[in-house]
């Protein structure tokens, strides 16, 4: 599966984590360009992301995370 591919699909997630239709992220999102983006909301966010994918991320993987990017990325190293 390609980044773009998993780019789509997670701004599909976050919309519905988020319950906001207006979301619309890019490689380069971070927490801070999306407002209801808190610690709470974070770790429903990366559970959907893992139920979706039926993957597992390592705690090291999910430290590492700066923007919706590096999360596009560590879901296609876990799909492979």
């Amino acid at each position: 599966m390609k980044e773009s591919e998993i780019l789509k699909e997670i701004n599909k997630i976050f919309i519905d984590v988020f319950e906001d239709n207006s979301i619309v992220l890019t490689e380069a999102t971070t927490t801070t360009d999306v407002e209801a983006w808190d610690s709470l909301n974070h770790i429903r966010m990366i559970t959907a992301v893992e139920k979706h994918y039926k993957i597992r991320f390592k705690l090291n993987d999910l430290l590492n995370f700066k923007n919706v990017g590096d999360l596009c990325r560590g879901v296609e190293q876990n799909l492979h």
